[in-house]
């Protein structure tokens, strides 16, 4: 087990290539099963979830081989199981995304009840329910879902009580080869559901309206291996930003999509930061002198729940109140009494969060319960007073590719450790 240590009080200063981002790269690895033929896929970082579902391909029969420094081929050719086991998939949440995949090649699959962060339920029944409608056969017990449809899918239309993220995935992945048109209403409109369709039309499928209310997906008989560069991620771009205004910092973010950051970047500008944009990146610099905001998550294009925890770690050291309120996700606020610790001032009431800015924070040890959450200790342990040991810190590996050499490159003061 390791920890981070940060000695708080540096301006960090400089330019950073932010990574491809996490959660569009998942579900496109995950499609990649669909393809007869292989894959390269660039710009995947080395996370832990990135090589935890390159076991879960591995274990069903692909190939998978990392060519440095970014990019991840996938020879799809054979499949030799329909089955992802239960020690990687309750790893990581996302695991249960090859379930549409292997659906759509094999038309069967059994996975076991997903796993990851600890930040709420995040049930799984959209994504049974696109499936039932597609029409396969769902098989619960034992700790595992099964899905068998041995006369193959068919399009349907299909209605998301909720515009989830993971269901949009899976559905798109399984009825991009059912027989006739599927219409999926009210789906998740996050880059990282386009990103996801781009890659499936470069395969050979055939979807209209991804990133908008409507997905429309007429199925084809197969599909191939494809060359994709995964989108820019915008949540550690998010995360870097808000390092340069808690630090009172200047930081250029090379590999930035701007357009899928205008809640963050609306947000920074309200608190009194900086915010240059251009079309290769942006630049963020901030006097120190912050005001408070309010924030409420929401689906996209609302302010990203995956930012909320590192927001509330600068107004955390902002004067004035602000009210962060979590609308996604019900168990959002465990980093609230680690930031506690280290002298914030946060009142919880149901699931808003009410922030009066201290003038100073005071390090010490603490642990990341959540990935994002990890984020947020280690922005608040950079402003804070002393040291600041974040432990815990495979979330934080599961999400931000060289976090330390990144935040050193930018002037921090931060290493990695074993603990004991």
């Amino acid at each position: 087990m390791e920890k981070l240590v940060i000695t708080g009080g540096n301006r960090l200063s400089g330019a950073i290539k932010i990574s491809g981002a996490k959660n569009a790269l998942l579900p496109i690895i995950a499609a990649s099963i669909l393809g007869k033929t292989p894959s390269i896929l660039q710009e995947i970082p080395d996370l832990e979830d990135v090589r935890t579902i390159s076991e879960v391909l591995h274990e069903l029969g692909l190939t998978v081989r990392r060519e440095e420094p970014d990019t991840l081929v996938i020879d799809s050719s054979s499949i030799s199981k329909c089955e992802a086991p239960y020690e990687l998939v309750r790893k990581m949440r996302a695991s249960f995304l090859v379930m549409g995949s292997l659906l759509g090649r094999c038309g069967q699959a059994k996975i076991s009840l997903p796993g990851g962060c600890a930040i709420g339920t995040r049930p799984i029944d959209l994504h049974l329910k696109g499936f039932e409608a597609l029409g396969a056969e769902i098989v619960l017990g034992h700790g595992y879902i099964e899905a068998r449809a041995p006369q193959g899918l068919t399009g349907a239309r299909i209605y998301l009580d909720f515009p989830s993220v993971g269901a949009t995935e899976n559905i798109m992945m399984a009825a991009s080869t059912a027989k006739g048109q599927t219409i999926l209403e009210n789906p998740a409109e996050e880059p990282e559901i386009v990103d996801l369709a781009t890659y499936l039309n470069t395969m050979g499928a055939r979807i209209r309206g991804a990133g908008t209310n409507v997905i429309k997906i007429e199925g084809v008989a197969e599909l191939r291996g494809a060359t994709h560069t995964v989108i820019p991620d915008r949540i550690e771009a998010g995360t870097y930003m808000v390092a340069a205004a808690i630090t009172g910092g200047d930081i250029r973010l090379d590999n930035v999509l701007v357009e899928h950051l205008k809640p963050v970047i609306a947000k920074l500008k309200e608190a009194g930061v900086t915010v240059d944009e251009d079309i290769n990146g942006v630049r963020v610099r901030s006097s120190g002198k912050l005001k408070p905001v309010d924030i409420k998550t929401l689906p996209y294009p609302g302010f990203p729940t995956d930012m909320q925890s590192q927001f509330m770690s600068l107004m955390a050291v902002t004067a004035g109140t602000s009210v962060v309120t979590e609308t996604v996700f019900e168990n959002r606020f465990m980093h609230v009494d680690e930031l506690k610790r280290m002298g914030a001032h946060i009142k919880i009431e149901g699931r808003t969060a009410v922030i009066e800015g201290v003038g100073k924070l005071t390090g010490c040890p603490v642990k990341a319960t959540d990935l994002r959450a990890g984020a947020a200790l280690v922005l608040a342990g950079l402003v804070a007073d002393g040291q600041t040991e974040v432990g815990c810190i495979h979330h934080i590996d599961r999400g931000y590719d060289n976090l330390v050499g990144k935040f050193r490159t930018l002037g921090a003061d931060i290493v990695r450790t074993p603990t004991g």
